[in-house]
């Protein structure tokens, strides 16, 4: 990705967290004053599309969770197959520490939860909450510190969160489909192979992708399989091409595009929807009952000790080298960033409920929030310390 590309990306992403910071505030006030049915009523308003005998009805909660993630899961897409072919994925120098890192910060982290959450068949189904960060969010936190934060450290930060984006995809693949239905399943295959056909055959225009790939999104959202993974696979059919230019390459033509849309409205919306948790009833005790005990342990320490484990281990072992200008209290301070999940635990969380009901859920998103607080507070603080110290030994 081309440096200024790059500095326009971190700028969205770091002022697309404020915006969702506000947005899950401004749903918390909506959940616990007098706006609460105002909010759910919002919420549960059903939306409709019908063509003869066939109809897709949904709540408007789930409009935003299948069909607007979709588009965020599409951008997501468009921009892992950016960075495998033409970006930080492609070397395999840069890449060895964030993706070893990576790994860590999805394995732990599910590990601490499932230590809690063992001998509860309901709570499992949210193993995979604590797995996820949430870019926007963590690089709103980072953002804070202007250019005190060297850009190799913001990029091990981006270049981690994309991977544990794909490692929430796979996840979501593997554990949380449904009832499978075939015939749709036969449907998405044959979109997928049209697509395929479309960019064999070399077209560069961007309408018959986004056609076909309205006709995927129907047909995997029939089929039992989540929707927004639809978003991805069309993703990888988009052509790169072969120029740096926006206007010569169809994927970053439309990755410059969308981002705005997704930064400023997409993930917004989504946090405003999902971040709402009555407050009512609970207390300290709460938070020690093993489904938010599990996801808060997961958050703030099994990312930590996950992210900064593997990445000692993978220096260790010399599998991979820290970024330049980067020293161990700066990657620990990030590792500790990494602990918030918010949008992306909070989408995984709403999977979760799919299959074990909704009574998990407000202590899913009770666990969510204050791991998130936690580690975004605790990661502030330490960065803070020790790029004060960097910049007063410099």
């Amino acid at each position: 990705m081309p440096f200024d590309a790059m500095r326009d990306f971190l700028r969205r992403e770091s002022a697309s967290g404020l915006l969702i910071i506000a947005a899950a505030c401004l749903a918390m006030i909506a959940e616990n004053t007098p706006l609460k049915w105002l909010y759910d009523a919002l919420l549960d308003t059903p939306l409709g599309i019908r063509v003869g005998a066939f109809a897709i009805d949904k709540a408007l909660l789930l409009w935003i969770n299948d069909g607007l993630m979709a588009v965020f899961f599409f951008l997501v897409g468009l921009e892992i197959k950016r960075e495998v072919l033409d970006g930080e994925l492609s070397d395999p120098t840069r890449i060895a520490l964030p993706a070893i890192a990576a790994l860590g910060g999805m394995v732990v982290p599910a590990g601490f939860y499932i230590g809690f959450n063992h001998a509860d068949p309901a709570a499992m189904t949210g193993w995979a909450i604590p797995m996820a960060t949430d870019i926007a969010f963590a690089l709103g936190i980072l953002s804070l510190f202007g250019r005190r934060v060297p850009l190799a450290l913001k990029l091990f930060l981006l270049t981690l969160a994309i991977i544990d984006d794909l490692g929430a995809i796979i996840i979501i693949a593997l554990f949380y489909s449904g009832d499978i239905s075939l015939v749709s399943l036969m449907v998405s295959a044959l979109a997928l192979m049209v697509l395929f056909l479309i960019n064999r055959s070399g077209v560069t225009r961007i309408a018959p992708y986004i056609l076909v790939g309205i006709v995927l999104w129907i047909a995997v959202l029939k089929s039992g399989v989540h929707a927004t993974l639809s978003g991805v696979l069309l993703a990888f059919f988009i052509p790169l091409g072969s120029g740096d230019a926006t206007r010569d390459s169809p994927l970053r033509q439309l990755e410059h595009t969308l981002h705005p849309y997704v930064a400023f409205l997409i993930m917004p919306l989504f946090a405003f929807a999902n971040a709402g948790i009555p407050l009512a009833g609970l207390s300290p005790g709460s938070l020690l009952e093993p489904v938010p005990l599990g996801i808060i342990a997961g958050l703030f320490l099994g990312k930590q000790i996950g992210v900064l484990g593997f990445a000692w281990l993978a220096v260790r072992l010399r599998l991979g080298r820290l970024p330049e200008a980067v020293n161990w209290k700066q990657l620990y301070g990030v590792s500790v960033l990494c602990g918030i999940g918010f949008t992306m635990s909070l989408f995984i969380s709403s999977l979760a409920a799919e299959e074990a009901g909704t009574l998990l859920i407000a202590q899913h998103r009770l666990g969510i929030l204050v791991g998130t607080l936690a580690s975004a507070v605790s990661g502030y603080l330490l960065l803070r310390c020790f790029l004060d110290r960097e910049r007063e030994a410099s």
